[in-house]
């Protein structure tokens, strides 16, 4: 008996909204957070990366941070995943990646601009030191 793997359902339009904020920015990671409402994921909030060598980390803003999640609040909606880019590098975590992860619950959501024209988006949750990969569809 194989165990379930857990899919997220996204938007066509959201998943055009990440790979659009990815793909504006590079060569530089970009990162944001998810929004839901009634669990299904609604919006994209992009939060500014302030990491020092942004090209290959992310580290969120955290006024923006806090901003983007008073603006879900007054939307009715909640945190639902967080996104970021690999401009150079697949669609995989990083030890960065797992080990800065302050939202183990929230699935983490990669965008892979290493690509040759396909996007390349996979979705992670960690807990501990395993990454547990999850199945992304888009609708």
């Amino acid at each position: 008996m194989s165990a379930k793997t857990e899919t997220i359902q996204l938007q066509r339009s959201l998943v055009n909204q990440l790979l659009s904020h990815a793909q504006q920015h590079q060569p530089h990671e970009v990162c944001g957070l998810i929004s839901a409402v009634n669990g299904t994921p609604s919006r994209c909030y992009p939060v500014k990366n302030v990491a020092r060598n942004d090209e290959y980390r992310f580290l969120m803003d955290s006024h923006e941070q806090i901003e983007a999640m008073r603006r879900m609040r007054e939307h009715g909606e909640t945190l639902y995943a967080i996104y970021h880019s690999h401009p150079h590098t697949d669609a995989q975590p990083s030890l960065h990646d797992i080990h800065e992860s302050g939202y183990p619950q929230l699935p983490q959501i990669i965008i892979s601009l290493n690509t040759q024209g396909v996007l390349q988006m996979a979705a992670f949750r960690f807990q501990g030191e395993q990454v547990l990969s999850l199945t992304v569809e888009m609708s």
